[in-house]
C-alpha cells in the first residue's frame, strides 16, 4: 500500500481491548495515586511514606543476621540503605555506612540496609564478599521499597528516634565524610555527629 506520496504505510491494525486484568490494575493504581495526592503528599509515590511522616511497622528478613521488625529500632535515629547487588553505585556507597558504623560517634544512631533484590542468594553473595557487618535485611515483597520510595537505588533515608522520615537521599554519597556528617546532624537535630 502506498499513502499517496511514494511512501509505504503499514496496514491498520485495529486497537485490542486491555483484559479485564489489566483495565483493573489501572483502575487499582489510578485510585491508590489519587488517595496519595489528596493527602497532600507532594512527590510521593502511592504507598510511599512523605517526610515527616511515620514509617508503618513491619518484618525486615536477615540476610546476615537474624531477622527484626522496625519497630526494634525505635528510640534511636535510623540511618536506611536502600540498595541491590547489580547496582555498582549500591556497592560503592556500602563501604562508606560500614566505615561509618565503626566511628564512635555512630552509636547515637543505627544503619541498617535493605536489599531490593528478588534472589536473596545474589545479595548474601554481596555481603559475604564484602565482609559486611551492618545488619542487611531482604525486601522480597516490595513492602520496604515502595514505603521508603525507592524508585531510583542507592537510596538512603533517614529516620528519627519516632520512627518518622526526616530525609531521603537519593545516589551514592561519602556517608563517612564531613558533608555526610553535617547532614545527619542536621536530620537528627544534632543527636548526631
Amino acid at each position: 500500500m502506498t499513502n499517496g506520496r511514494g511512501l509505504e504505510s503499514l496496514p491498520h491494525r485495529p486497537r485490542r481491548a486491555p483484559s479485564r486484568r489489566g483495565a483493573l490494575a489501572w483502575i487499582v493504581a489510578s485510585l491508590a495515586w489519587a488517595r496519595s495526592a489528596q493527602a497532600g503528599s507532594p512527590g510521593t509515590r502511592p504507598g510511599e511514606v512523605a517526610i515527616g511522616e511515620a514509617l508503618l511497622d513491619g518484618s525486615l528478613t536477615g540476610l546476615n543476621g537474624p531477622s527484626h521488625r522496625l519497630s526494634d529500632f525505635r528510640g534511636h535515629p535510623l540511618i536506611i540503605n536502600v540498595w541491590a547487588s547489580w547496582c555498582g553505585p549500591c556497592r560503592q556507597e556500602m563501604a562508606s555506612l560500614e566505615r561509618l558504623a565503626w566511628r564512635g560517634d555512630a552509636r547515637s544512631f543505627a544503619i541498617i540496609g535493605i536489599s531490593t533484590d528478588d534472589d536473596a542468594a545474589a545479595a548474601k553473595r554481596l555481603l559475604a564478599s564484602t565482609n559486611a557487618t551492618i545488619d542487611h535485611f531482604i525486601d522480597q515483597r516490595l513492602f520496604w521499597e515502595s514505603m521508603l520510595g525507592a524508585s531510583r537505588l542507592p537510596l538512603t533515608v533517614l529516620v528519627d528516634a519516632r520512627g518518622r522520615v526526616v530525609g531521603r537521599v537519593v545516589g551514592a554519597q561519602q556517608w563517612d565524610g564531613p558533608d555526610a556528617a553535617k547532614l545527619i546532624a542536621r536530620a537528627f537535630d544534632g543527636t548526631a555527629r
